[in-house]
């Protein structure tokens, strides 16, 4: 005892200071850890001081229920590994709805867990990273929030549902779905040095279906504009799901320099990953998916300098010109920046191509011929060069022959070791497209991979710095080969698993319903059922007279039909009200079903404001009659689709009216229009006024099918003298219809230039069908 007491004296004795200088420390280490505060709130004005309050570490909680007309400013100053968090008290259960938004301001601040639903922002964003010019973001993250249907009541006002400043800052894991008004859903904005060079990540989020919107501006994401489209970004995308994202022919639009895409899905979405301005991006790893329905569907479209595509892997992509599964494009000229720069310097290589119709579209856009119509400033003549092609992977089952379309001299750009399965029909034949037979194992759902390496490949200058492939794995001197995969392959491998994107809360799949068939025997029991019924269910009408003297409003899915075909429900509308009013998400199918009115109404209107989203309406196997128009439109609504088949249109003041987008700048009032098998007979002005108008060659918008129709004593008092208005309609199928006896000089301008032309048609006592080459529209540049 005596000698364990000698020790300890002796030790402490020596090592006295060494002591207490570490109860010292880690008396400080104590204080400077960061203590976490739960601050739960129920208010606005409890939020409010919380933030105020808040130190690094701290967790703002806000309370589960719905936070209706709430703008919320959220600042302070965290830490890297004390952010200040601000976070739902049950993820999912915290609503923010109404008039809404958020804004952050500070750095290292965070934001989980909310749920923006049932409402749109007073302001032009939902989020943004920043709060004024002297409180912007740094290092701060939004995750695992949702983002639903928080759209504009006006489709033409425009917003930007997250926008970026600053530097550094994060939005990652969220689901983001239902933009249909004005402007890209994600902007990151670079006015100004303090938002240049900005490393923004933009990763693991779910980008749910965006709706056609009709016209331009309904990107999914754009980064930077035309006028800081010099300036570096850095901005890193990757590993996200493009979901049907239609919005328009842009899903992404790069128009800054340094940018990377990097193991991104685009899944079935109708437009291209962009690089519209800007310079040096990285395009790696990627997948574009498409399907055997869509010609809309595209890939990459190529503008500009410097830009690397590697190990990019494009199935089923039907998609031309502008929507080329590879586009690229001619330049203008001595371009001003906010058009066309020629493509120089560019790098196409290890991407693999299965099934797709033609891959490569070269000198997209060329419109020399239209030089009598545009300005020189508007000419796109100056090809791509200095551009290598190299050891790409064309694959196809059916026998696609056609790899490449050019739309001028492909003069400027190196082939070298790309291999197809197929013969080159092409035009352009050069030496680096090689015919070789090859086979495919189908690894998993779209997923093809050839049997063995190819391992001929071609080392251009810097392609050592090509070191994996689509799946990640090591490209080595002795494990090499040409497209996008290298095997082995893993055999659970897959292309596309929806759970690795977006929130770990918020399930997309949707309860499926089993729609009810209603039989309906009087007018009242219509009316009721109108407004009850669930979206997707059948009204059945029996056979008989239904007298209408209101509006019967369209706001869901529903179909109205006729119990016995041979003997057809006829509704009869006695008011000067539109007998069916669309609504937003209107979805209406009439079939075998009379409409009478008495010379008053519209037999099918929109709201004359407020049309949020898209409707649709089909009309098959009806009659319709006695109307002032058929369908009458207002600015802003949009139609998915609007259909007539096999049906009769008779004694109506004018017919489909689609023509309120008249500010020309390339908007239109619907998607689709498809006019088949049917009857037009005593309308006495137009018959369709379809309508886009503005030059816009990446508008690829409005599509026409009139076929197999009968146009009989139709437009008498047409001011024009046209029969059927198309002005600016970009796809158009005009054959097989009938034109007996119609009053007018014109019965249609197609234009040219896009391909449409008359075919089949038998015209007795009619006017003519006009083709114009190229048609002049008003420059919106």
């Amino acid at each position: 005892m005596t000698y364990i007491f000698n020790f300890f004296t002796q030790f402490n004795a020596k090592n006295k200071a060494l002591f207490f200088l570490s109860v010292l420390l880690l008396c400080c280490a104590c204080e400077n850890t960061p203590t976490v505060n739960k601050i739960t709130v129920n208010t606005e004005e409890e939020l409010n001081n919380a933030i105020t309050k808040a130190t690094p570490g701290d967790e703002i909680i806000l309370a589960n229920g719905a936070w209706k007309d709430i703008q919320i400013q959220f600042y302070g100053t965290g830490t890297k590994d004390a952010p200040i968090v601000l976070k739902a008290e049950t993820p999912g259960d915290v609503f923010i709805e109404g008039a809404s938004n958020l804004q952050i301001g500070g750095t290292y601040l965070e934001v989980r867990d909310l749920y923006f639903k049932n409402g749109y922002t007073p302001t032009r964003n939902v989020i943004q990273f920043g709060i004024s010019k002297d409180s912007i973001a740094n290092h701060c993250k939004v995750t695992h929030c949702v983002i639903e249907e928080f759209t504009q009541p006006n489709r033409d006002d425009t917003d930007h549902w997250v926008e970026f400043w600053g530097r550094h800052n994060e939005l990652s894991n969220c689901y983001i779905t239902g933009k249909s008004n004005f402007g890209p859903t994600i902007m990151v904005q670079l006015k100004g040095n303090q938002h240049i060079k900005n490393y923004h990540q933009i990763i693991n989020n779910h980008f749910g279906p965006r709706p056609r919107k009709g016209g331009p501006h309904g990107e999914t994401m754009q980064i930077g504009d035309s006028g800081t489209s010099m300036a570096p970004s850095h901005t890193y995308v990757a590993n996200n799901l493009f979901e049907r994202c239609n919005g328009e022919v842009e899903i992404i639009s790069s128009k800054s320099n340094y940018n990377e895409f990097r193991n991104n899905v685009f899944f079935e979405s109708e437009g291209s990953l962009v690089l519209r301005h800007g310079n040096y991006a990285t395009i790696d790893g990627n997948v574009f998916i498409g399907n055997d329905n869509s010609e809309f569907i595209g890939g990459i479209r190529v503008i500009n300098t410097g830009h690397w595509i590697t190990n990019n892997y494009f199935y089923k992509l039907k998609g031309s010109m502008f929507r080329a599964p590879l586009a690229v494009m001619n330049g203008i000229p001595k371009s001003p920046q906010n058009r066309y720069l020629q493509v120089t310097d560019a790098v196409i290589a290890h991407n693999t191509y299965v099934d797709c119709v033609t891959p490569f579209h070269f000198s997209v856009g060329s419109n020399v011929s239209q030089s009598d119509v545009l300005p020189k400033s508007e000419i796109r003549s100056a090809r791509p060069t200095r551009t290598t092609v190299a050891n790409n992977l064309i694959f196809s089952h059916e026998g696609g022959t056609y790899p490449i379309k050019n739309y001028d001299k492909v003069d400027g750009v190196l082939f070298k070791n790309n291999i197809l399965n197929v013969e080159n029909k092409s035009d352009v034949k050069p030496k680096g497209i090689l015919t070789k037979s090859f086979k495919v194992n189908k690894i998993s759902d779209v997923l093809f991979v050839p049997t063995e390496n190819d391992k001929d490949v071609y080392y251009g200058f810097d392609f050592e710095t090509i070191t994996t492939d689509l799946f990640g794995n090591k490209r080595t001197s002795e494990n090499n080969s040409v497209g996008a995969i290298v095997n082995p392959v893993k055999d659970n491998a897959v292309l596309v698993d929806k759970t690795k994107y977006g929130t770990d809360w918020f399930s997309i799949e949707k309860e499926k319903y089993e729609p009810k068939t209603i039989s309906v025997a009087t007018n009242q029991e219509l009316l009721e059922h109108i407004k009850s019924v669930n979206s997707g269910d059948i009204l059945s009408l029996k056979s008989g007279s239904y007298a209408m003297d209101t509006s019967l409003v369209i706001d869901k899915k529903v179909t109205i039909t006729s119990q016995d075909k041979n003997n057809k429900a006829e509704l009869v509308f006695t008011s000067n009200h539109t007998a069916f009013e669309m609504n937003p998400k209107g979805n209406l199918i009439i079939e075998d079903i009379v409409l009478r009115g008495n010379n008053t109404q519209d037999a099918f209107a929109t709201l004359d404001k407020n049309m949020t989203k898209a409707y649709n309406l089909w009309v098959k196997n009806s009659e319709i009659s006695h109307f002032k128009n058929v369908l009458s439109v207002s600015k802003g609504s949009f139609a998915d689709t609007v259909s007539v088949s096999n049906s009769i249109i008779k004694d109506c003041i004018r017919g489909i009216q689609l023509n309120k987008e008249t500010n020309d700048k390339g908007d239109y009032n619907a998607a689709f229009v498809y006019i088949t098998n049917s009857t037009f007979d005593n309308i006495n002005e137009t018959a369709l006024d379809y309508y886009r108008g503005g030059y816009d060659e990446s508008t690829i918008g409005g599509n026409l099918k009139l076929q197999n129709n009968t146009f009989t004593n139709c437009g008498k008092d047409s001011k024009d003298h046209i029969l059927i208005k198309n002005r600016g309609i970009v796809n158009v199928d005009f054959s097989n219809n009938t034109f007996t006896n119609n009053p007018v000089k014109v019965i249609a301008v197609l234009w040219g230039e896009k391909g449409q032309k008359p075919v089949d048609n038998v015209i007795k006592n009619s006017g003519e069908i006009k083709v114009v080459q190229n048609l002049k529209l008003k420059l919106m540049y």
